[in-house]
């Protein structure tokens, strides 16, 4: 936990860093109140807005090792080991990708995830829980779904979304803060400074759920996705059987932080909020797509 903790202090402090350096070199850095025009203001929103999710991007497969503790197949030292690499290396020739790395990491509860900067520069882990309860045919739809991942791009993808709707609930929040303070300048230019700062605090909060509930939705969409992507490397029923493996065992399946849930569903919360479908949406997607190829 400690080192979980201390990797995101120390990411925050280097987005931190980062986006002092690019405002201050930009000349940016007094856009940002609005001072400057809207242009300008919107420029420096971005660099706000995109400097959080590219980071997380970049450093995701080193930080998630670390911060996870995943052992990285080298050489294979079983036999499960050896099945687990060919799968992967099998469905990477499939689907045109670099093979990624390989890796095991200790968890109770059943699990995976693909992180990586790039299709060609990724991970796909399962964790011990998953080789726990599942048999192989499962699991190697479990990791079809996550190979899919890596091969739409939904890394990427999903870092680029967030920077934009960062973008916007920062400018937003910063142009209707300031129409508010406008209106009451009557009061004082330091009343006014104080209205300023509060409604754009308020409004931060306010667009940031909005923005929270698009990119949740837009992740439910991509798991459907993945999905399917996963049972075209196997087959519908095959992936179907490992969503339903997870279902038979709700009590061991939790959330993985941020993009690195790529693979668990959320159990307790089915709302706005979700990342993911609820696994009877998806089995029966997976079902009514192989009736319809049957």
């Amino acid at each position: 936990m400690f080192k979980r903790v201390a990797l995101w202090v120390a990411m925050n402090i280097a987005v931190i860093a980062v986006i002092t350096i690019i405002l201050k070199i930009t000349g940016l850095d007094t856009a940002i109140s609005g001072g400057r025009g809207l242009f300008p203001m919107l420029l420096a929103c971005a660099v706000v807005g995109f400097a959080g999710s590219i980071i997380s991007l970049l450093m995701s497969k080193s930080m998630v090792k670390r911060s996870m503790g995943v052992h990285v197949i080298e050489t294979p030292q079983n036999e499960f080991e050896a099945w687990y690499v060919n799968v992967v290396e099998r469905q990477a020739a499939a689907l045109g990708l670099k093979r990624p790395e390989i890796g095991i990491f200790d968890s109770p509860e059943p699990n995976a995830f693909a992180t990586g900067a790039s299709r060609n520069n990724s991970l796909v882990a399962i964790s011990t829980g998953l080789m726990r309860v599942m048999n192989k045919e499962e699991i190697e739809a479990v990791v079809g779904h996550e190979m899919a991942h890596i091969a739409n791009g939904d890394m990427v993808t999903m870092a680029l979304l967030q920077g934009v709707l960062n973008t916007f609930v920062v400018f937003l929040s910063r142009i209707i803060a300031e129409a508010i303070a406008s209106r009451g300048n009557s009061n004082g230019e330091s009343s006014s400074s104080g209205i300023y700062m509060i409604s754009t605090i308020v409004l931060q909060i306010v667009f940031g759920i909005l923005a929270q509930i698009i990119a949740s939705w837009f992740s439910r969409h991509r798991e459907f996705r993945a999905d399917a992507g996963g049972a075209r490397l196997t087959s519908n029923r095959q992936m179907a059987n490992a969503l339903d493996a997870l279902r038979r065992r709700p009590e061991l399946n939790q959330d993985l932080p941020g993009q690195f849930a790529a693979f668990g569903f959320t159990g307790s919360i089915r709302d706005l909020f979700s990342t993911h479908p609820p696994l009877e949406k998806r089995i029966a997607a997976l079902l009514e797509a192989e009736n319809r190829q049957g």
